[in-house]
């Protein structure tokens, strides 16, 4: 057992340390959001913390059912067996009291549940570790625990009502700025995750998670996950692009390849699907100009296309391919 355990269990004064904790289950004290779009349906759940991996304990959610954050004294159990419940017919409230009345640890952990209704149920217990707490809204829940000040989920709740015109995982994120704006977690910070289901379960988990990002370690954890988020828009137009060539909406297609660039300029990858799209829809200047600097800056992506045809991804003649791949 680490001193840091040991000292807080024997500050806490728990009478059997192994019932509260073992090795599986991390000291994830930080804080997080729970939150429901009424408007689409979507859940979602966000996290930040001064532990490795916050987004592998804290953070579960399945489509169509809930989503939990489970934290403090961290019970890693209670993210699965709290969407099984919630799957079997529970409310967020009879879920969280099901799964607490089995706890012996339940005065140092720190629960959020919300269910596809929207309903919230919320608990932090007694020795959970100050500054700690939570606030429930219409819809969500914000809570926290080893804060710097009891300020934090407040500031939470206040940022993510005054976000009500952004899309829920960019809501979710104010919050969590809110919070660290506002202190947050008083040893600092070092990872951060977000997760954002659909309200109702499509074909599969597959298509069911809109939104799956973590930052596992980093100086500014919030700060990359801003990154990550605005990367996976403009992956969104690229994907919509795809589907608009399916459909043969060209001038659709050139619009979402666009806007993808417009918002990560320097990422070639986007650039490069974009050209190849163009030159199978028999528009090879326009994919001629593309590929240029592409395969100045990066010759592999050059000896790329040469492949693609084989498969059937570039559809050009032989002398078109021979013209794009003698681009200088």
């Amino acid at each position: 057992m680490s001193k840091l355990l040991f000292f807080l269990l024997a500050a806490l004064a728990l009478p059997a340390a192994a019932q509260v904790y073992s090795a599986a289950d991390p000291l994830a004290h930080t804080f997080s959001i729970v939150a429901r779009d009424p408007k689409t349906g979507e859940l979602a759940v966000a996290v930040q913390s001064h532990w490795f991996s916050v987004g592998t304990s804290v953070s579960w959610g399945e489509a169509g059912v809930g989503v939990v954050a489970t934290q403090s004294f961290t019970n890693k159990s209670f993210g699965l067996r709290g969407l099984a419940l919630l799957k079997s017919g529970k409310s967020a409230q009879q879920a969280l009291d099901e799964l607490l009345a089995a706890d012996d640890g339940r005065d140092v952990r720190q629960v959020a549940i919300l269910d596809n209704q929207g309903r919230v149920a919320t608990h932090t217990g007694k020795k959970c570790v100050d500054m700690a707490g939570h606030q429930q809204g219409p819809q969500f829940s914000v809570q926290a625990n080893m804060m710097l000040s009891n300020t934090v989920w407040g500031a939470m709740a206040k940022a993510y009502e005054a976000s009500a015109a952004l899309p829920l995982a960019e809501r979710a994120l104010a919050a969590l700025d809110a919070a660290q704006a506002a202190g947050g977690d008083i040893r600092g910070r070092q990872s951060a995750a977000l997760l954002v289901v659909r309200g109702t379960a499509t074909e599969g988990p597959w298509a069911d998670r809109l939104v799956d990002l973590r930052v596992d370690d980093a100086d500014k954890p919030l700060v990359e996950l801003h990154r990550l988020l605005k990367l996976h828009r403009a992956y969104d137009h690229m994907n919509a692009g795809d589907l608009a060539v399916e459909k043969n909406d060209m001038p659709k297609a050139i619009q979402e390849y666009q806007a993808a660039e417009k918002m990560f300029p320097q990422n070639l990858e986007m650039k490069y699907w974009h050209a190849i799209t163009l030159a199978n829809k028999q528009q090879v200047p326009a994919a001629l100009a593309l590929l240029r600097p592409i395969f100045q800056q990066e010759p592999n992506w050059r000896v790329l296309t040469a492949r693609l045809p084989k498969v059937g991804l570039l559809t050009v003649s032989d002398a078109e391919l021979r013209q794009i791949l003698a681009l200088k």
